[in-house]
């Protein structure tokens, strides 16, 4: 669909305010995490920093251990690295399974697992709460890495780009001696990459910037991700709030190098129809 240039014009105005608006917080708490105490307390409003200082920083960089920021980061990195492979590993062999093996039941298993879908996630909470104390993981990486190794949504969307991969290449693969996992690995697998970049991104985003799930399972400040870690650096701080943004954008900055480097990868994983040639 073609548009006037006065429509396009409109466009363009509608999509740089609401830029600004987004862009506005976060331009606002870089300068403010730049900023003393005194200053950013001050009844006197300024952008920029009268005077710059990295005191913000230095407290977060020392070892304290009420608030550890620096190991919660690290903890974060830790947590949504294994569960992204975690999950590209489930996802791509239960997408082959689900299309390319033969098993009694396996139309009806998959429809079965679409429809926990329609549940809203927060009917989990408790049942993964009681499993994960069962097999005592609260309090470790496990209890945050493994609840999410298996996403609905995820194993349907590389399903369906399963499925429109010919099966006439599979066959090819078997007459020149290949066995199943052969057929996987060499066939199937370099064709699902596009959906399989989705996937990571989002789960590695998602694990991220999870907040309720380790806020639950997650009560050892030692263990903790930095996303509830923020929590109680916020009611540590309370009165040094430019501590307590620092902070928030030290969480932001895997974020935003993500983004800048994954973000050509990303455009080209949403054509996910492009996988086949």
């Amino acid at each position: 669909m073609k548009y006037s240039k006065p429509v396009k014009i409109v466009f363009f105005v509608i999509l740089a305010l609401l830029a600004v608006v987004w862009i506005c917080p976060i331009v606002w708490a870089v300068f403010t995490s730049f900023k003393s105490n005194d200053e950013i307390i001050s009844s006197d409003f300024h952008l920029l920093p009268q005077h710059w200082s990295l005191e913000n920083y230095a407290e977060i960089a020392q070892d304290n251990e009420q608030t550890p920021v620096l190991r919660w980061f690290v903890n974060s990195i830790i947590i949504a690295a294994g569960q992204t492979l975690l999950v590209l590993v489930v996802v791509s062999l239960a997408a082959y399974g689900y299309t390319r093996l033969k098993f009694k039941g396996r139309d009806l298993i998959f429809n079965c697992l679409l429809a926990t879908m329609m549940f809203p996630a927060i009917l989990n909470l408790i049942p993964n709460y009681k499993i994960v104390d069962t097999l005592g993981w609260t309090n470790t990486f496990l209890a945050v890495i493994m609840p999410g190794a298996a996403g609905v949504y995820n194993i349907f969307l590389v399903r369906q780009f399963v499925v429109a991969i010919p099966h006439e290449l599979d066959e090819a693969a078997i007459v020149d001696g290949a066995n199943e996992w052969q057929v996987f690995r060499y066939v199937i697998l370099p064709l699902i990459r596009p959906a399989l970049t989705v996937v990571a991104l989002f789960t590695f985003a998602g694990a991220w910037n999870d907040f309720l799930w380790p806020s639950i399972v997650m009560t050892d400040v030692d263990t903790m991700p930095i996303t509830p870690g923020l929590q109680l650096l916020q009611g540590q701080y309370l009165t040094y709030p430019g501590v307590a943004t620092a902070g928030a954008l030290l969480a932001l900055v895997p974020m935003l190098i993500m983004y800048l480097f994954a973000q050509k990868y990303f455009m080209q994983a949403m054509a996910l129809n492009s996988g086949i040639k």
